[in-house]
């Protein structure tokens, strides 16, 4: 009898501890890019951290100095004029995926997530579409998505307003797994 309630205790203690894990990362990758008449614009950060939690609240964070382009000066000019990265050093997205998934079930899955993406200071609520690929207890967040620059107050210097799309395309690939 005692051998049964430690044997239940230990399940229960486990299963607690596993519903209680969070998978996170700190090696995502976010991209961005722009078809431009001169140059496209394009930028990888390969540095970016997530937390997924077992109740699906999902957390990215961007420094965005890490954001690497081919050019360096176009690089200089996104943190210097654009992104005012000094003054707004992070973008984030703080939110919930939407759907009831078993994040411990292989599979993969369309998803949503609603909150609150915030960049150049600029806080916008956002439901954004993406793809969950379950295995082997790891899980990959992959997204894509469009952000308008005047949504988040992004300014555009005129000499250079028609070189730029008001749209730029958002590419998110995060692989999480459970920090031991």
């Amino acid at each position: 009898m005692v051998k049964k309630m430690l044997s239940l205790a230990f399940l229960i203690t486990l299963t607690v501890t596993i519903a209680a894990q969070n998978f996170n990362t700190s090696t995502g990758k976010v991209g961005f890019y722009s078809k431009t008449p001169i140059e496209d614009i394009a930028a990888m950060n390969t540095k970016v951290l997530a937390v997924l939690t077992a109740k699906r609240d999902l957390a990215i964070s961007i420094l965005n100095t890490n954001f690497e382009f081919h050019n360096k000066l176009m690089q200089e000019h996104f943190n210097e004029k654009y992104m005012e990265s000094e003054k707004y050093p992070n973008s984030t997205f703080k939110g919930k995926i939407n759907e009831d998934i078993d994040l411990t079930k292989d599979g993969e899955y369309k998803v949503t997530a609603a909150g609150k993406l915030n960049i150049h200071g600029v806080e916008q609520e956002r439901t954004i579409a993406g793809t969950l690929i379950i295995k082997g207890g790891t899980i990959q967040l992959l997204s894509n998505f469009k952000v308008k620059n005047i949504d988040h107050k992004i300014k555009i210097p005129t000499v250079v307003m028609t070189k730029i799309q008001d749209e730029i395309e958002v590419k998110v690939d995060l692989v999480m797994m459970v920090k031991k």
